[in-house]
Protein backbone atom coordinates (compact mmCIF):
# COMPACT_ATOMS: atom_id res chain seq x y z
CA UNK A 1 0.00 0.00 0.00
CA UNK A 2 0.87 3.76 -0.73
CA UNK A 3 2.20 5.88 2.23
CA UNK A 4 -0.67 7.58 3.93
CA UNK A 5 -0.56 11.24 5.00
CA UNK A 6 -2.72 12.59 7.81
CA UNK A 7 -5.84 14.65 6.88
CA UNK A 8 -6.57 18.24 8.28
CA UNK A 9 -9.89 19.72 7.72
CA UNK A 10 -10.66 23.68 8.01
CA UNK A 11 -14.42 24.57 7.71
CA UNK A 12 -15.40 27.60 6.61
CA UNK A 13 -16.50 31.36 7.34
CA UNK A 14 -18.33 31.01 10.56
CA UNK A 15 -20.12 35.16 10.45
CA UNK A 16 -19.79 37.31 13.10
CA UNK A 17 -19.36 36.49 17.11
CA UNK A 18 -22.68 34.59 17.81
CA UNK A 19 -22.07 32.84 14.83
CA UNK A 20 -18.24 31.48 16.18
CA UNK A 21 -20.03 30.47 19.35
CA UNK A 22 -22.19 28.33 17.44
CA UNK A 23 -19.87 26.71 15.07
CA UNK A 24 -17.06 26.31 18.56
CA UNK A 25 -19.65 24.14 19.84
CA UNK A 26 -19.53 21.31 17.05
CA UNK A 27 -16.36 18.46 17.98
CA UNK A 28 -15.64 18.75 14.36
CA UNK A 29 -16.61 22.02 13.20
CA UNK A 30 -19.49 20.96 11.02
CA UNK A 31 -17.70 18.39 8.73
CA UNK A 32 -19.00 15.39 10.17
CA UNK A 33 -22.41 16.08 9.09
CA UNK A 34 -24.22 13.87 6.99
CA UNK A 35 -27.26 13.91 4.94
CA UNK A 36 -30.68 12.23 4.17
CA UNK A 37 -32.27 14.06 1.50
CA UNK A 38 -30.46 13.35 -2.42
CA UNK A 39 -31.62 16.45 -4.32
CA UNK A 40 -34.36 15.06 -7.03
CA UNK A 41 -35.91 11.78 -6.57
CA UNK A 42 -37.80 9.46 -9.54
CA UNK A 43 -40.59 12.15 -9.14
CA UNK A 44 -39.07 15.18 -8.62
CA UNK A 45 -39.13 15.80 -5.15
CA UNK A 46 -36.35 14.90 -2.50
CA UNK A 47 -35.94 11.21 -1.52
CA UNK A 48 -34.27 8.95 1.29
CA UNK A 49 -30.79 8.93 0.34
CA UNK A 50 -28.26 8.07 3.83
CA UNK A 51 -24.81 9.92 3.51
CA UNK A 52 -22.59 9.37 6.59
CA UNK A 53 -20.24 12.25 6.15
CA UNK A 54 -16.74 12.42 4.89
CA UNK A 55 -15.12 12.04 7.92
CA UNK A 56 -16.85 8.90 9.07
CA UNK A 57 -16.47 7.60 5.19
CA UNK A 58 -12.92 7.69 5.38
CA UNK A 59 -12.33 5.74 8.70
CA UNK A 60 -14.97 3.17 6.58
CA UNK A 61 -13.80 2.65 3.41
CA UNK A 62 -9.87 4.17 4.04
CA UNK A 63 -9.06 2.75 7.26
CA UNK A 64 -8.00 6.20 8.90
CA UNK A 65 -9.01 6.97 12.45
CA UNK A 66 -10.39 10.34 13.99
CA UNK A 67 -9.01 10.85 16.87
CA UNK A 68 -10.16 12.89 19.50
CA UNK A 69 -9.35 11.83 23.07
CA UNK A 70 -10.75 14.85 25.02
CA UNK A 71 -8.69 17.92 22.66
CA UNK A 72 -7.22 16.77 19.56
CA UNK A 73 -4.37 19.28 20.14
CA UNK A 74 -3.18 18.32 23.55
CA UNK A 75 -3.53 14.93 22.43
CA UNK A 76 -0.92 15.15 19.62
CA UNK A 77 1.18 17.34 21.80
CA UNK A 78 1.16 14.37 24.98
CA UNK A 79 2.46 11.74 22.26
CA UNK A 80 5.87 10.50 21.84
CA UNK A 81 7.03 11.75 18.30
CA UNK A 82 6.01 9.49 15.39
CA UNK A 83 4.21 7.64 17.63
CA UNK A 84 0.59 8.23 16.29
CA UNK A 85 -1.04 6.59 13.12
CA UNK A 86 -0.52 8.48 10.09
CA UNK A 87 -3.82 7.60 8.97
CA UNK A 88 -5.71 10.22 10.99
CA UNK A 89 -8.24 12.79 10.47
CA UNK A 90 -7.69 15.98 12.41
CA UNK A 91 -9.56 19.42 12.89
CA UNK A 92 -8.17 22.56 12.61
CA UNK A 93 -10.06 24.27 15.70
CA UNK A 94 -9.01 28.13 14.51
CA UNK A 95 -12.00 29.84 15.50
CA UNK A 96 -11.73 28.62 19.07
CA UNK A 97 -9.46 31.60 20.06
CA UNK A 98 -12.08 33.34 18.91
CA UNK A 99 -15.24 31.69 20.33
CA UNK A 100 -16.99 33.44 24.33
CA UNK A 101 -18.36 29.94 25.16
CA UNK A 102 -15.41 28.49 27.02
CA UNK A 103 -14.87 31.19 29.86
CA UNK A 104 -12.91 34.23 29.53
CA UNK A 105 -11.39 36.29 32.02
CA UNK A 106 -9.77 40.05 31.59
CA UNK A 107 -6.16 38.72 30.68
CA UNK A 108 -8.42 36.23 28.43
CA UNK A 109 -10.88 38.08 26.08
CA UNK A 110 -11.68 36.27 22.89
CA UNK A 111 -9.50 37.53 19.78
CA UNK A 112 -11.24 39.05 16.39
CA UNK A 113 -10.84 36.27 13.79
CA UNK A 114 -8.13 37.07 11.79
CA UNK A 115 -7.03 34.75 8.45
CA UNK A 116 -3.48 34.98 9.18
CA UNK A 117 -3.21 34.47 12.35
CA UNK A 118 -5.40 31.92 11.77
CA UNK A 119 -2.87 30.43 8.92
CA UNK A 120 0.07 30.72 11.19
CA UNK A 121 -1.49 28.72 13.70
CA UNK A 122 -2.17 25.98 10.85
CA UNK A 123 1.35 26.26 10.24
CA UNK A 124 2.23 25.26 13.71
CA UNK A 125 -0.29 22.82 13.61
CA UNK A 126 1.16 20.63 10.36
CA UNK A 127 4.17 20.98 12.25
CA UNK A 128 3.28 19.39 14.92
CA UNK A 129 0.84 16.72 13.08
CA UNK A 130 3.94 15.83 10.91
CA UNK A 131 6.00 15.28 13.78
CA UNK A 132 3.97 13.07 15.88
CA UNK A 133 2.90 10.73 12.73
CA UNK A 134 5.99 10.87 11.48
CA UNK A 135 4.31 11.82 7.86
CA UNK A 136 6.78 13.86 5.67
CA UNK A 137 3.09 15.63 4.20
CA UNK A 138 -0.35 16.08 5.40
CA UNK A 139 -3.43 16.64 3.15
CA UNK A 140 -5.44 19.61 3.38
CA UNK A 141 -9.52 19.37 3.13
CA UNK A 142 -11.47 22.46 2.98
CA UNK A 143 -14.91 24.35 2.70
CA UNK A 144 -15.47 27.95 1.68
CA UNK A 145 -12.91 30.07 3.53
CA UNK A 146 -10.90 27.50 4.74
CA UNK A 147 -9.23 27.06 1.11
CA UNK A 148 -7.94 30.60 1.44
CA UNK A 149 -6.93 29.80 5.04
CA UNK A 150 -4.93 26.75 3.25
CA UNK A 151 -3.29 29.14 0.80
CA UNK A 152 -2.22 31.64 3.26
CA UNK A 153 -0.18 29.11 4.83
CA UNK A 154 1.02 27.66 1.41
CA UNK A 155 1.49 30.91 -0.39
CA UNK A 156 2.75 33.34 2.56
CA UNK A 157 2.81 31.64 5.86
CA UNK A 158 5.54 29.10 4.66
CA UNK A 159 7.37 31.48 2.65
CA UNK A 160 8.03 33.90 5.44
CA UNK A 161 10.37 33.84 8.42
CA UNK A 162 8.79 33.15 11.68
CA UNK A 163 8.75 35.97 13.26
CA UNK A 164 9.46 34.20 17.10
CA UNK A 165 12.62 33.12 16.24
CA UNK A 166 13.56 34.95 12.75
CA UNK A 167 14.44 31.43 11.16
CA UNK A 168 13.03 30.74 7.68
CA UNK A 169 9.88 28.00 7.62
CA UNK A 170 9.29 25.05 5.97
CA UNK A 171 7.93 25.48 2.50
CA UNK A 172 4.32 24.35 1.78
CA UNK A 173 5.23 22.16 -0.88
CA UNK A 174 7.49 20.47 1.90
CA UNK A 175 4.33 20.68 4.15
CA UNK A 176 1.51 19.73 2.18
CA UNK A 177 0.91 16.78 -0.39
CA UNK A 178 -2.25 17.90 -1.53
CA UNK A 179 -5.24 20.26 -1.32
CA UNK A 180 -9.47 19.88 -1.85
CA UNK A 181 -11.66 22.42 -1.47
CA UNK A 182 -15.56 22.60 -1.27
CA UNK A 183 -16.70 25.98 -2.90
CA UNK A 184 -13.68 28.25 -1.78
CA UNK A 185 -13.85 31.60 -3.19
CA UNK A 186 -10.60 31.92 -4.77
CA UNK A 187 -11.21 34.54 -7.18
CA UNK A 188 -13.01 36.25 -4.36
CA UNK A 189 -17.08 37.00 -3.53
CA UNK A 190 -18.97 39.60 -5.62
CA UNK A 191 -22.59 40.89 -4.88
CA UNK A 192 -24.71 42.89 -6.31
CA UNK A 193 -25.69 44.75 -3.19
CA UNK A 194 -28.90 46.64 -4.39
CA UNK A 195 -32.51 46.14 -2.51
CA UNK A 196 -31.31 45.71 0.43
CA UNK A 197 -28.89 43.23 -0.11
CA UNK A 198 -26.03 44.88 1.26
CA UNK A 199 -27.93 44.55 4.89
CA UNK A 200 -28.40 41.18 3.81
CA UNK A 201 -24.86 40.60 3.57
CA UNK A 202 -23.47 42.96 6.69
CA UNK A 203 -25.78 40.58 8.75
CA UNK A 204 -24.27 37.29 7.40
CA UNK A 205 -20.94 38.08 7.61
CA UNK A 206 -20.34 40.91 10.14
CA UNK A 207 -19.08 44.33 9.98
CA UNK A 208 -15.65 42.73 9.76
CA UNK A 209 -16.42 39.52 7.81
CA UNK A 210 -16.78 40.15 4.03
CA UNK A 211 -13.57 41.75 3.13
CA UNK A 212 -12.10 38.51 3.57
CA UNK A 213 -13.13 37.79 0.33
CA UNK A 214 -12.34 40.98 -1.60
CA UNK A 215 -9.30 40.98 -3.92
CA UNK A 216 -7.45 43.74 -1.96
CA UNK A 217 -7.38 42.04 1.08
CA UNK A 218 -6.97 38.36 -0.55
CA UNK A 219 -3.81 39.91 -2.37
CA UNK A 220 -2.42 41.08 1.18
CA UNK A 221 -2.92 37.63 2.75
CA UNK A 222 -1.56 35.87 -0.43
CA UNK A 223 1.06 37.50 -1.28
CA UNK A 224 4.69 37.68 1.27
CA UNK A 225 5.65 41.05 1.91
CA UNK A 226 2.19 42.49 1.16
CA UNK A 227 0.65 44.46 4.05
CA UNK A 228 -2.99 46.09 4.43
CA UNK A 229 -3.86 48.57 2.30
CA UNK A 230 -1.04 47.36 -0.45
CA UNK A 231 -2.85 47.56 -3.88
CA UNK A 232 -2.27 44.52 -6.28
CA UNK A 233 -0.36 44.91 -9.57
CA UNK A 234 -2.86 44.91 -12.30
CA UNK A 235 -1.91 41.76 -13.84
CA UNK A 236 -2.50 39.72 -9.96
CA UNK A 237 -5.19 36.79 -10.06
CA UNK A 238 -6.57 35.51 -6.89
CA UNK A 239 -7.27 32.42 -8.30
CA UNK A 240 -3.66 31.47 -9.14
CA UNK A 241 -1.06 30.00 -6.92
CA UNK A 242 2.73 30.41 -8.20
CA UNK A 243 4.48 27.84 -9.62
CA UNK A 244 7.39 28.28 -7.00
CA UNK A 245 4.70 28.67 -4.20
CA UNK A 246 2.93 25.25 -4.81
CA UNK A 247 2.24 22.88 -7.60
CA UNK A 248 -1.91 23.70 -8.64
CA UNK A 249 -1.99 20.10 -10.08
CA UNK A 250 -1.64 18.84 -6.42
CA UNK A 251 -4.90 20.78 -5.97
CA UNK A 252 -8.17 19.84 -6.54
CA UNK A 253 -11.50 22.07 -6.73
CA UNK A 254 -15.41 21.20 -6.08
CA UNK A 255 -17.17 23.57 -7.84
CA UNK A 256 -20.87 23.98 -6.91
CA UNK A 257 -23.59 24.90 -9.33
CA UNK A 258 -27.37 24.71 -7.94
CA UNK A 259 -27.58 28.41 -6.49
CA UNK A 260 -31.16 27.72 -5.88
CA UNK A 261 -30.92 25.87 -3.27
CA UNK A 262 -28.73 28.10 -1.04
CA UNK A 263 -32.04 30.32 -0.59
CA UNK A 264 -32.08 34.22 -0.14
CA UNK A 265 -28.34 34.57 -0.97
CA UNK A 266 -29.06 33.36 -4.86
CA UNK A 267 -30.31 36.59 -5.38
CA UNK A 268 -27.26 38.52 -4.38
CA UNK A 269 -24.64 36.42 -6.01
CA UNK A 270 -26.58 35.52 -9.45
CA UNK A 271 -27.94 32.25 -10.73
CA UNK A 272 -24.23 31.25 -11.90
CA UNK A 273 -22.85 30.03 -8.78
CA UNK A 274 -23.52 27.53 -6.10
CA UNK A 275 -25.67 30.44 -3.47
CA UNK A 276 -22.82 32.21 -2.64
CA UNK A 277 -19.60 31.63 -4.72
CA UNK A 278 -19.41 32.20 -8.56
CA UNK A 279 -18.69 29.25 -10.58
CA UNK A 280 -15.74 30.88 -12.59
CA UNK A 281 -14.41 32.11 -8.89
CA UNK A 282 -14.60 28.73 -7.42
CA UNK A 283 -11.48 27.42 -8.64
CA UNK A 284 -7.48 27.64 -8.75
CA UNK A 285 -6.26 28.04 -12.28
CA UNK A 286 -4.44 24.83 -13.90
CA UNK A 287 -6.25 23.07 -10.78
CA UNK A 288 -8.61 19.82 -10.98
CA UNK A 289 -12.01 20.46 -11.08
CA UNK A 290 -15.52 18.91 -10.88
CA UNK A 291 -18.39 20.99 -11.41
CA UNK A 292 -21.45 19.05 -9.38
CA UNK A 293 -25.16 20.13 -8.92
CA UNK A 294 -25.21 20.98 -5.24
CA UNK A 295 -25.04 24.38 -3.33
CA UNK A 296 -22.60 26.02 -0.63
CA UNK A 297 -23.41 24.36 1.98
CA UNK A 298 -26.71 23.26 3.73
CA UNK A 299 -28.71 20.14 3.18
CA UNK A 300 -27.99 20.14 -0.62
CA UNK A 301 -24.56 21.46 0.55
CA UNK A 302 -21.10 19.96 -1.52
CA UNK A 303 -19.62 18.73 1.93
CA UNK A 304 -21.89 16.55 2.94
CA UNK A 305 -22.86 14.67 -0.67
CA UNK A 306 -21.72 11.92 -2.30
CA UNK A 307 -20.52 13.85 -5.01
CA UNK A 308 -18.22 15.63 -3.01
CA UNK A 309 -17.06 12.77 -1.11
CA UNK A 310 -16.31 10.66 -4.13
CA UNK A 311 -14.03 13.34 -5.66
CA UNK A 312 -12.23 14.02 -2.77
CA UNK A 313 -11.50 9.94 -1.93
CA UNK A 314 -10.51 9.34 -5.68
CA UNK A 315 -8.14 12.82 -5.67
CA UNK A 316 -6.29 11.52 -2.81
CA UNK A 317 -6.24 7.85 -2.85
CA UNK A 318 -6.72 7.18 -7.03
CA UNK A 319 -4.01 5.32 -8.52
CA UNK A 320 -4.96 6.73 -12.19
CA UNK A 321 -5.25 9.98 -13.76
CA UNK A 322 -7.35 10.13 -16.94
CA UNK A 323 -7.66 13.40 -18.75
CA UNK A 324 -9.66 13.88 -21.82
CA UNK A 325 -9.19 16.65 -24.09
CA UNK A 326 -10.68 17.25 -27.11
CA UNK A 327 -8.15 18.75 -30.25
CA UNK A 328 -8.13 19.27 -33.75
CA UNK A 329 -11.22 21.21 -33.22
CA UNK A 330 -12.28 23.09 -36.59
CA UNK A 331 -15.74 24.77 -36.07
CA UNK A 332 -18.08 25.74 -38.49
CA UNK A 333 -18.01 29.18 -39.81
CA UNK A 334 -20.07 31.66 -38.92
CA UNK A 335 -23.18 32.45 -40.80
CA UNK A 336 -23.66 35.74 -42.66
CA UNK A 337 -25.31 38.11 -40.26
CA UNK A 338 -25.12 36.21 -37.45
CA UNK A 339 -22.85 34.44 -35.10
CA UNK A 340 -23.21 30.66 -34.24
CA UNK A 341 -22.14 29.75 -30.79
CA UNK A 342 -20.96 26.18 -30.12
CA UNK A 343 -21.00 24.75 -26.40
CA UNK A 344 -20.92 21.01 -25.39
CA UNK A 345 -22.44 19.62 -21.82
CA UNK A 346 -20.41 16.68 -20.46
CA UNK A 347 -20.89 14.28 -17.60
CA UNK A 348 -18.87 11.64 -16.12
CA UNK A 349 -19.57 8.54 -14.31
CA UNK A 350 -17.53 5.88 -12.62
CA UNK A 351 -18.81 2.27 -12.39
CA UNK A 352 -19.93 1.24 -9.09
CA UNK A 353 -20.69 4.80 -7.94
CA UNK A 354 -24.60 6.14 -7.40
CA UNK A 355 -23.86 9.82 -8.59
CA UNK A 356 -22.33 11.59 -11.28
CA UNK A 357 -18.70 12.59 -10.66
CA UNK A 358 -18.40 16.02 -13.10
CA UNK A 359 -21.49 17.67 -14.92
CA UNK A 360 -21.24 20.64 -16.80
CA UNK A 361 -24.42 21.81 -18.26
CA UNK A 362 -25.97 24.40 -20.12
CA UNK A 363 -29.47 24.33 -18.22
CA UNK A 364 -26.68 24.67 -14.59
CA UNK A 365 -25.25 28.02 -16.41
CA UNK A 366 -21.48 25.86 -17.00
CA UNK A 367 -21.61 23.88 -20.44
CA UNK A 368 -18.06 24.18 -22.32
CA UNK A 369 -17.69 26.80 -24.47
CA UNK A 370 -16.37 25.41 -27.66
CA UNK A 371 -15.58 28.48 -29.83
CA UNK A 372 -13.88 30.12 -26.71
CA UNK A 373 -11.77 27.12 -25.42
CA UNK A 374 -10.97 26.47 -29.02
CA UNK A 375 -9.32 29.86 -29.54
CA UNK A 376 -7.49 29.59 -25.95
CA UNK A 377 -6.01 25.99 -26.25
CA UNK A 378 -5.40 25.42 -29.73
CA UNK A 379 -7.06 24.42 -33.08
CA UNK A 380 -6.89 22.15 -35.92
CA UNK A 381 -4.56 24.44 -37.56
CA UNK A 382 -2.30 24.83 -34.33
CA UNK A 383 -0.18 22.46 -32.07
CA UNK A 384 -2.29 23.27 -28.87
CA UNK A 385 -3.09 21.47 -25.67
CA UNK A 386 -6.60 20.79 -26.89
CA UNK A 387 -9.99 21.77 -24.89
CA UNK A 388 -10.03 20.17 -21.32
CA UNK A 389 -13.04 18.18 -20.85
CA UNK A 390 -12.43 16.12 -17.91
CA UNK A 391 -10.47 14.48 -15.42
CA UNK A 392 -10.87 11.19 -13.47
CA UNK A 393 -9.19 9.82 -10.61
CA UNK A 394 -9.51 6.06 -10.52
CA UNK A 395 -9.10 3.76 -8.07
CA UNK A 396 -7.76 0.50 -8.36
CA UNK A 397 -8.97 -1.73 -5.05
CA UNK A 398 -12.28 -2.14 -3.95
CA UNK A 399 -11.89 -1.04 -0.59
CA UNK A 400 -9.74 -0.86 2.50
CA UNK A 401 -10.21 -2.52 5.99
CA UNK A 402 -7.70 -2.35 8.86
CA UNK A 403 -4.98 -0.67 6.95
CA UNK A 404 -5.45 -3.81 4.08
CA UNK A 405 -6.13 -4.65 0.72
CA UNK A 406 -9.39 -6.58 0.46
CA UNK A 407 -9.35 -6.88 -3.07
CA UNK A 408 -8.50 -5.43 -6.01
CA UNK A 409 -10.60 -4.42 -9.29
CA UNK A 410 -8.85 -5.49 -12.56
CA UNK A 411 -10.03 -2.29 -14.41
CA UNK A 412 -11.18 0.80 -13.18
CA UNK A 413 -14.44 2.02 -15.87
CA UNK A 414 -16.14 5.63 -16.25
CA UNK A 415 -18.01 7.17 -19.11
CA UNK A 416 -17.83 10.23 -20.64
CA UNK A 417 -21.19 11.65 -21.90
CA UNK A 418 -20.84 14.20 -24.46
CA UNK A 419 -23.75 16.48 -26.07
CA UNK A 420 -22.50 19.33 -28.83
CA UNK A 421 -25.18 21.98 -29.76
CA UNK A 422 -24.93 25.53 -31.17
CA UNK A 423 -26.95 28.73 -30.19
CA UNK A 424 -27.51 31.50 -33.28
CA UNK A 425 -27.03 35.20 -32.20
CA UNK A 426 -28.32 37.81 -33.82
CA UNK A 427 -27.53 41.75 -32.68
CA UNK A 428 -26.43 40.25 -29.49
CA UNK A 429 -29.64 38.77 -29.38
CA UNK A 430 -30.98 34.60 -29.61
CA UNK A 431 -32.54 33.67 -32.41
CA UNK A 432 -34.85 31.18 -32.22
CA UNK A 433 -36.25 30.74 -35.76
CA UNK A 434 -34.61 27.11 -36.69
CA UNK A 435 -34.04 26.15 -33.15
CA UNK A 436 -34.79 22.68 -31.64
CA UNK A 437 -34.76 23.15 -28.15
CA UNK A 438 -32.43 20.70 -25.96
CA UNK A 439 -31.71 18.72 -29.18
CA UNK A 440 -28.19 18.64 -29.59
CA UNK A 441 -26.73 18.42 -33.14
CA UNK A 442 -24.65 15.15 -31.61
CA UNK A 443 -24.73 12.86 -28.55
CA UNK A 444 -22.62 10.29 -27.52
CA UNK A 445 -20.94 8.35 -24.69
CA UNK A 446 -16.98 7.21 -24.45
CA UNK A 447 -16.63 4.33 -22.46
CA UNK A 448 -12.87 3.33 -20.76
CA UNK A 449 -11.66 1.22 -18.87
CA UNK A 450 -7.71 1.40 -17.10
CA UNK A 451 -6.09 -0.93 -15.64
CA UNK A 452 -4.78 -4.20 -16.62
CA UNK A 453 -5.97 -7.47 -18.99
CA UNK A 454 -5.25 -10.07 -16.03
CA UNK A 455 -4.32 -10.58 -12.27
CA UNK A 456 -0.91 -12.37 -13.13
CA UNK A 457 -0.14 -10.59 -16.23
CA UNK A 458 2.68 -8.09 -15.97
CA UNK A 459 1.35 -6.03 -18.84
CA UNK A 460 1.89 -2.54 -16.97
CA UNK A 461 -1.21 0.15 -17.48
CA UNK A 462 -3.71 -0.24 -20.46
CA UNK A 463 -6.47 1.62 -21.30
CA UNK A 464 -9.65 0.43 -23.94
CA UNK A 465 -12.45 2.81 -25.24
CA UNK A 466 -15.08 2.35 -27.45
CA UNK A 467 -18.33 5.16 -28.36
CA UNK A 468 -21.44 3.60 -26.79
CA UNK A 469 -23.26 3.83 -30.35
CA UNK A 470 -20.75 1.23 -31.92
CA UNK A 471 -21.25 -1.62 -28.54
CA UNK A 472 -23.80 -3.88 -29.53
CA UNK A 473 -26.00 -4.54 -26.17
CA UNK A 474 -25.75 -3.78 -22.45
CA UNK A 475 -22.42 -1.88 -21.97
CA UNK A 476 -22.25 -3.97 -18.37
CA UNK A 477 -21.85 -7.58 -20.48
CA UNK A 478 -18.84 -6.49 -21.92
CA UNK A 479 -15.79 -6.30 -20.12
CA UNK A 480 -13.08 -4.83 -20.92
CA UNK A 481 -14.90 -2.48 -23.55
CA UNK A 482 -13.37 -3.57 -26.33
CA UNK A 483 -11.18 -6.08 -27.50
CA UNK A 484 -7.66 -5.04 -28.18
CA UNK A 485 -6.26 -2.83 -25.83
CA UNK A 486 -5.69 1.70 -27.57
CA UNK A 487 -2.55 1.54 -29.02
CA UNK A 488 -0.52 4.16 -25.99
CA UNK A 489 2.18 6.35 -26.40
CA UNK A 490 4.95 7.34 -23.91
CA UNK A 491 5.34 10.97 -22.76
CA UNK A 492 7.37 11.13 -19.92
CA UNK A 493 5.17 9.78 -17.09
CA UNK A 494 2.78 10.09 -19.12
CA UNK A 495 0.79 7.49 -21.19
CA UNK A 496 -1.72 8.90 -24.35
CA UNK A 497 -4.03 7.65 -26.85
CA UNK A 498 -6.03 9.52 -29.40
CA UNK A 499 -9.61 8.38 -30.73
CA UNK A 500 -11.49 9.40 -33.44
CA UNK A 501 -14.27 11.59 -32.84
CA UNK A 502 -17.68 9.61 -34.81
CA UNK A 503 -17.89 10.20 -38.60
CA UNK A 504 -21.64 11.54 -37.39
CA UNK A 505 -19.81 14.75 -35.91
CA UNK A 506 -16.70 15.57 -38.09
CA UNK A 507 -18.72 17.93 -40.17
CA UNK A 508 -18.87 20.17 -36.78
CA UNK A 509 -15.70 19.68 -34.70
CA UNK A 510 -13.60 19.13 -38.01
CA UNK A 511 -12.22 16.06 -40.12
CA UNK A 512 -9.08 15.98 -38.03
CA UNK A 513 -11.16 16.65 -34.29
CA UNK A 514 -10.21 13.43 -31.77
CA UNK A 515 -10.06 13.16 -28.32
CA UNK A 516 -6.94 12.70 -26.65
CA UNK A 517 -6.87 10.06 -23.18
CA UNK A 518 -3.70 10.66 -21.10
CA UNK A 519 -3.35 7.97 -18.56
CA UNK A 520 -0.93 9.05 -16.00
CA UNK A 521 -0.19 6.84 -12.52
CA UNK A 522 -0.98 9.29 -9.90
CA UNK A 523 0.32 9.35 -5.76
Amino acid sequence: MAERSPIIYLRGYAGPPSGVDKQVDDPFYGLNSGATHIRVGGEGTPCFYQFEGPLLRLMSDEGYQLLVRGDQHAYLQSQADGAVAPESIWVHRFYDCAASTFGTSVTAAPEEFDLEKAAERLYDFVQLVRRKTGAPKVHLVAHSMGGLLARCLIQKVSRTADPRTGEPRCPGSELVDKLFTYGTPHGGIAFDLGGGLADWAMETFGPMGSDIFAPERMYTYLTPGASHGDDPPPDWRPNEIPAEAFDARRVFCVVGTNAADYGLVEKAVGPRSDGLVHIDNAYVRHAHRAFVHRSHSGRYGLVNSEEGYQNLRRFLFGNYQVRADLRGLDLPEQPSGASRVWQAEVRLAVRGLPTVMHEQRAAHYCPVQLNQESARHGSAEGDGSGVPLATAFLLDRINVRDGRESGLTLRSRYTLVLRVFHLVEKSGRFFWEDHLEQVPDWEDTLIVDVGRRGLHEETGTQAWAAWNSRVPGSIDDTDPIAAEPCRMVEDGEDLHTEIPMPEVVRPILGSESRLRLTVSRFS
